[in-house]
């Protein structure tokens, strides 16, 4: 979905190779008995392991066996959960792409999108463990496979998932809320609805991005490279006109990015990092830290001062 708060760069070639929507049927929710033709060497969770495919690899229905068990909850088929993982073409034995180079990624395990080998596989599993998923081509990469990483449409698919964390998304901002300083923008909730932004007479547009939280929540800070999911609305400062809302969205009424990654406008990037999970956060932008000199025609100008509210609602 193309949204207005995103900038024209796409995301990185390793998170969209995990979470790329795949066609095919329901895939087996039992692990597999066996997982002939793979090596899996290593259990140190801060290394990626070492994955050896006796390529060509057959794999008929996509199974799962846990390498290495972990202690922590069970995850569920809902959760929000953040991964490491070594991906491997079945047909070439090739390590197609791995997490540890970059850090690990967040899944939303509930969306649609996301892979079906993952969305069968990973629920039941343990936090801390180490799962080997075999997948057939349906259940990953679909009818298309991803060229940029040298998958082939009828290619099988070696995962090996380290489960480092799980939450689950809050409805709205959850905590204490913060007296704004004066002369800001002020906000009012519209439950369902875009927020209500008023801009106080004569506001000026800052030098820089001011960050103010309204609601400070209680859970753990945004880090760069976690994905986040938020609430928002956005308008522009000089007459608190809203031109974009995730509550206009109902097919997706929550949007998630991963911070510090150039997905987004460098007002939330930066404003956001740090922040606590639960916040609701004010954000007043200058076109240097939002859309440029070029705007984003045809509601925001390249002089556009923009005035986000944003509610911080899960970070995995």
């Amino acid at each position: 979905m193309s949204r207005r708060l995103t900038t024209a760069l796409s995301a990185t070639v390793l998170a969209s190779a995990l979470v790329l929507s795949a066609c095919g049927e329901e895939a087996a929710t039992t692990p597999s008995p066996t997982a002939s033709g793979v090596t899996v060497t290593g259990s140190d969770p801060a290394k990626a392991p070492t994955v050896s495919v006796k390529a060509p690899l057959a794999v008929k229905t996509t199974g799962s066996e846990v390498l290495t068990d972990g202690t922590g909850a069970t995850v569920s088929k809902d959760d929000l959960v953040s991964i490491q993982a070594v991906i491997v073409n079945g047909t070439t034995g090739k390590v197609v792409n791995s997490t540890w180079d970059s850090g690990a990624v967040g899944l939303d395990l509930g969306a649609e999108q996301l892979f079906t080998s993952f969305k069968s596989q990973l629920p039941g599993k343990k936090l801390g463990s180490r799962v080997l998923i075999t997948s057939t081509a349906a259940d990953a990469f679909g009818d298309t496979g991803n060229e940029n990483i040298g998958v082939k449409k009828d290619d099988p698919i070696v995962f090996v998932v380290d489960l480092v964390s799980a939450t689950k998304a809050l409805d709205e901002a959850q905590g204490k809320a913060v007296a704004p300083k004066k002369g800001l923008p002020t906000v009012t909730m519209n439950p369902g609805k875009p927020a209500t932004i008023t801009v106080p007479k004569g506001a000026k547009a800052p030098a820089k991005t001011i960050v103010q939280p309204l609601v400070e929540g209680t859970g753990p800070e945004v880090k760069k490279g976690q994905t986040v999911r938020v609430a928002y609305t956005g308008a522009l400062l000089k007459d608190g006109s809203v031109f974009d809302s995730s509550a206009s969205h109902p097919e997706q009424p929550a949007f998630d990015f991963v911070v510090g990654s150039g997905q987004v406008i460098k007002g939330w990037d930066n404003g956001l990092e740090g922040q606590k999970v639960g916040s609701r956060v004010l954000l007043v932008i200058p076109p240097a830290d939002g859309y440029g000199a070029a705007g984003s025609p045809p509601k925001i100008s390249g002089t556009d001062t923009l005035v986000f509210v944003v509610d911080i609602l899960a970070a995995y």
